[in-house]
C-alpha cells in the first residue's frame, strides 16, 4: 500500500471549544498514540485526511514540525448530519517491520452453482495481521461452484506473504444459504407480524 504524506500540527489546546475551532479552520483534531509514549495531540488538513482515509488501512507518514512518524488510522469519527466530514481521529503509532491487527475488505470472484442460491457474508471484513508498512487493502474469496450449505472457511482465503490471520481457521466467511428457505424465513417473519397486527 502506498504511503500518503499529511503535514500536521502539534496542538496545545484541547476540549469541545478548541477542537470546533479546529474545524472551522478546516483541520481536524487527532490523537497519536502507541509504543508507550504519552499521547500527543495533533492537527491534521481536513481536505488532505480525507483523501487519504478512503484508502482502508492506509499508513500515513506524518510530518510534525519537521519529525516524520508513521502512523494508521484505528479510530475515524465522522460527522453524523454532514457527510464528508471528519470529528476526529485516532492515529497508532508503527515502525517498519513492526506487525499490526487489522481488518480486510473481503472480495469474492467466481459464480455461485446454479439454482439462485444466496450468498451470506457472516465476517464483512477478515482481520488479520499484517506488517504495517505492507497491508494489502483487500483480500479475495474463491467462490466458484459453491452450493447451499457449502462455507468458505477463514483457512480457505490465501493471504498475501507476510499476512496471517487474526481469527480461527475454522472461522466461517461466507456460507450459501438456499434460494427457498431465505424466502420461506421472510414468509415467516410476514406472517408473524401480520399476526402481531
Amino acid at each position: 500500500m502506498a504511503e500518503v504524506k499529511i503535514s500536521a500540527e502539534l496542538r496545545t489546546e484541547f476540549g469541545k471549544g478548541s477542537a470546533r475551532r479546529l474545524r472551522r479552520e478546516d483541520k481536524v483534531p487527532a490523537v497519536i498514540y502507541g509504543h508507550g509514549a504519552e499521547p500527543r495531540h495533533v492537527a491534521l488538513p481536513h481536505h488532505d485526511t480525507l483523501m487519504a482515509l478512503k484508502n482502508s488501512n492506509v499508513l500515513i507518514s506524518l510530518d510534525i514540525e519537521g519529525k516524520r512518524e508513521l502512523v494508521i488510522p484505528k479510530a475515524v469519527q465522522r460527522a453524523t448530519i454532514r457527510l464528508g466530514i471528519i470529528e476526529h481521529v485516532d492515529l497508532l503509532l508503527v515502525r517498519q517491520g513492526e506487525k499490526v491487527s487489522v481488518e480486510l475488505a473481503i472480495h469474492t470472484e467466481g459464480e455461485l452453482a446454479p439454482g439462485g442460491n444466496l450468498l451470506e457474508h457472516v465476517l464483512n471484513t477478515l482481520p488479520v495481521e499484517a506488517e504495517a508498512t505492507h497491508i494489502p487493502e483487500s483480500v479475495t474469496a474463491d467462490i466458484s461452484g459453491l452450493d447451499a450449505g457449502q462455507s468458505v472457511l477463514a483457512k480457505d482465503i490465501k493471504l498475501p506473504a507476510g499476512v496471517s490471520l487474526g481469527v480461527e481457521d475454522d472461522a466461517i466467511v461466507l456460507q450459501v444459504v438456499a434460494a427457498q428457505a431465505e424466502a420461506a424465513a421472510e414468509g415467516e417473519g410476514e406472517a408473524e407480524e401480520g399476526a402481531e397486527a
